[in-house]
């Protein structure tokens, strides 16, 4: 069974949910999403495919117009009802969130969160790179703020619309407040697992991405063709092992042995996925590098780990401006 065909069962077991539930549907807790990029979009069509409430809250006018117009659109599998909207005081009163802006959004985010998060509200951040929760919990105080990491593929192909890249697992930390939201994503279809150690999870993917992203955004390939070119794999391979080594330094457990296996791994199984940084980069969006590769350098400075390649291809990313 491929993704897709898993996707569309997914669809089909939260359509009947909704269906025969309609009652419990229409009772359940509203959900907000912040972002109406790849992930925001495929998480609002399917928490929608489910029968769920779903507002997005964003700021790219194109993306909120046609979320307003047709919904958010999954390819092939259909359009699904949202409210979109960019004033926070729309949003006035969540309890639930999910934050799936770019990193370099995530202080806007928590600005807009604390005009719109109720007080014993809660915003779960699914995003990549580190210190994203830091920041939100910065304004909204750390016991509103959970922290979680997907696997899930997207690919934005215009304004509402996204590709889905294959079933992934939402992982969540262990805290009792999340339970409604685990509730809502496994009702939406979604693979959920509660983590004991997320800060493994959240260094394991940091390692991934590190070793992928910057370099497909720099050659402009898919993930499988970093496999083909004995260059960059090599390359691929030195980006993984001086992350997990600043891992190591920060005390952290990997949720693998080997960062150079598990890199090539992920790189095999998303062969023809375009990482999100190659699509800010065709796009000519702001990239997330300095929380992924620049965040790598920082500390391994603080904990004199030697980072070279990370910080030449962090440097080359940053180089071009339009990127």
């Amino acid at each position: 069974m491929n993704g897709d065909e898993q996707i569309r069962i997914n669809l089909r077991l939260s359509l009947f949910i909704a269906g025969e539930c309609e009652y419990r549907v229409m009772l359940s807790e509203p959900i907000l999403i912040l972002g109406s990029g790849a992930l925001g979009t495929l998480f609002a069509a399917r928490l929608s495919a489910a029968g769920l409430d779903v507002t997005v809250l964003a700021s790219w006018p194109e993306g909120l117009q046609a979320l307003q117009r047709h919904g958010a659109e999954l390819e092939g599998l259909g359009r699904f009802p949202v409210r979109a909207t960019a004033d926070p005081a729309a949003c006035r009163g969540a309890r639930l969130a999910l934050a799936l802006v770019k990193s370099w959004q995530t202080e806007r985010a928590a600005s807009q969160l604390a005009a719109c998060l109720a007080e014993d509200g809660l915003v779960l951040t699914l995003q990549n790179g580190l210190g994203n929760a830091e920041t939100l919990a910065g304004t909204l105080g750390p016991g509103r703020v959970a922290r979680g990491v997907t696997t899930l593929g997207a690919t934005l192909l215009g304004p509402g619309l996204v590709r889905p890249g294959g079933e992934g697992a939402v992982s969540l930390e262990r805290r009792a407040d999340l339970a409604p939201l685990e509730g809502l994503l496994r009702k939406a279809g979604f693979e959920v697992e509660v983590a004991g150690d997320v800060d493994s999870l959240v260094w394991g993917k940091l390692v991934v991405n590190a070793a992928i992203n910057p370099l497909t955004a720099i050659l402009r390939v898919k993930n499988g063709e970093l496999l083909e070119r004995p260059t960059a794999r090599r390359l691929m391979g030195e980006l993984a092992r001086e992350a997990g080594r600043v891992a190591f330094a920060q005390g952290v457990k990997l949720p693998f042995d080997s960062p150079l296996a598990a890199a090539e791994d992920v790189a095999r199984r998303t062969a023809g996925n375009s990482s999100s940084m190659l699509q800010d980069v065709l796009r000519g969006a702001p990239t997330e590098v300095d929380a992924i590769n620049g965040a790598i350098v920082a500390l391994g400075e603080g904990h004199r780990v030697p980072t070279p390649v990370n910080k030449v291809l962090w440097s080359l990313v940053k180089a071009n401006p339009t990127w």
